[in-house]
């Protein structure tokens, strides 16, 4: 069976016309007539009939299409694939990250990353989420690292810590703790409070500051994203505490440094330990951690 004629009906299935797919294809209409009709021998049966002046896919075309279109995809992604490992310099990034990265972290990292001419040709996917979904995509292989918090019982998955984040509660400024400067956590626990959902990595920290402090927060409701929680603490729904992230200047908020109980937070590099990694990809990620070294210091 004939590779190439594999891939012409799968071009002339998705068309259903001859002059169209031809053109697509840039062979001449007798050529692809010709193919078809060896393709339709080998098989036994016809899988196009006439309709008008057009044509259409048979009962059995239908059921052929939908393997050729699968194989001939799989056999994409593979040569896709051995390019990205035989080229450094070229390829596709898949990188997932946190949302408190995304306004001024990932940006300014890529910028750097592709200044350099070596690297300008290499290509990223880039995907927000909640650590638990980044997690969920890196072993699923959707992405090839993810920036994120550290995730228990994960053998499969190597964390490297790139940098620390402060975590500070913000008050609405209308807040009776907004005339505060800093904060101690035991201070707070009647206020009504704003959680993060179970899906994002900084929860467990939070809850851990709440433990140390012997503090049960009367949390009111939970989100996912740090720029909808303090969407919701500047109309003074709620007091939160989050990652000091560099948006929340536009926000009509107090920050306030946490002062007891003591803390660290920190973001991690994180790839799979059994999956090899692209020339391209080990690239980045080394990249990365030296970045994250200067920018963090």
């Amino acid at each position: 069976m004939n590779l190439n004629h594999l891939s012409y009906f799968r071009v002339l299935a998705k068309l259903e016309h001859y002059t169209q797919a031809a053109e697509e294809l840039s062979i001449t209409q007798p050529s692809l007539s010709h193919a078809m009709s060896t393709l339709e021998k080998d098989l036994g049966t016809y899988l196009f009939e006439k309709q008008g002046r057009n044509i259409k896919l048979t009962k059995y075309g239908k059921i052929y299409f939908e393997y050729v279109d699968r194989a001939l995809s799989e056999l994409e992604k593979g040569e896709k694939k051995i390019r990205e490992l035989a080229n450094v310099s070229t390829g596709t990034i898949e990188l997932g990250y946190i949302y408190t990265l995304g306004p001024s972290f990932i940006p300014h990292l890529i910028k750097d990353f592709t200044e350099s001419d070596k690297n300008k040709d290499i290509k990223f996917l880039f995907g927000q989420g909640t650590t638990k979904t980044l997690i969920e995509g890196l072993k699923e292989e959707k992405f090839d690292m993810v920036f994120c918090s550290m995730v228990e019982n994960e053998p499969d998955i190597d964390f490297i810590p790139i940098a620390n984040e402060e975590l500070v509660l913000i008050v609405s400024n209308e807040h009776h703790l907004a005339k505060n400067e800093s904060v101690d956590l035991t201070e707070v626990g009647s206020y009504p409070f704003i959680g993060f959902s179970e899906k994002s990595g900084i929860r467990s920290i939070i809850g851990d500051l709440f433990e140390k402090v012997n503090i049960v927060p009367n949390t009111i409701c939970e989100v996912e994203e740090d720029n909808a929680v303090a969407g919701l603490v500047e109309i003074n729904y709620g007091i939160a505490v989050v990652p000091r992230i560099s948006s929340l200047k536009y926000y009509n908020v107090k920050v306030l440094p946490i002062t007891n109980p003591k803390h660290e937070r920190f973001i991690y590099l994180a790839t799979l330990k059994n999956r090899y990694l692209t020339p391209s990809v080990n690239l980045f990620k080394k990249f990365s951690l030296e970045y994250s070294k200067k920018v963090f210091k």
